[in-house]
């Protein structure tokens, strides 16, 4: 898969110990994600969900010790101002689209060729991107904040 990889920002989240941070969802099934311990049981994530909501890279979470050693998330404690997408196709995410959105400021991650979370920064113009994946008729949606965040239940 050729992505746009993320690593910590900074030296000092970097020279941080990388834990594994457990998301569990309604059904019971669970994900997992990258993230540097900032102790007291606070995380910066340092990639991306692709099943989550309500996540976005960099955020802070808190997640607690379980039994199996695996931190479990609990809460969002700072947002990071990064917004979360997700573009599903059939065949495989289009290159060009790809290559469109990182024009556009975004980076992505792919779960596979077909399943790609884009990270959206504070900085990249939102309804710009949102133009760009309408107009290359992709399934997709919005994880971070989502679309009824957005725009109500309407």
């Amino acid at each position: 898969m050729n992505g746009v990889m993320h690593k910590g920002s900074s030296e000092e989240a970097s020279e941080r110990p990388l834990a594994k941070i457990a998301f569990r969802d309604e059904e019971g099934d669970v994900e997992t994600l990258w993230a540097f311990d900032l102790g007291n049981n606070h995380y910066a994530l340092d990639n991306t969900s692709w099943f989550q909501y309500g996540v976005s890279y960099k955020d802070i979470v808190e997640a607690l010790p379980q039994a199996d050693g695996l931190p479990l998330f609990t809460r969002v404690v700072k947002k990071s101002g990064y917004r979360t997408l997700r573009v599903r196709h059939e065949e495989r995410v289009p290159q060009q689209l790809l290559d469109r959105l990182v024009k556009l400021g975004c980076s992505y991650e792919g779960a596979n060729p077909k399943f790609i979370a884009i990270d959206v920064p504070p900085e990249a113009v939102l309804s710009a991107i949102v133009n760009e994946l309408v107009s290359s008729k992709a399934e997709w949606e919005h994880a971070d904040p989502t679309y009824e965040q957005l725009h109500g239940n309407a």
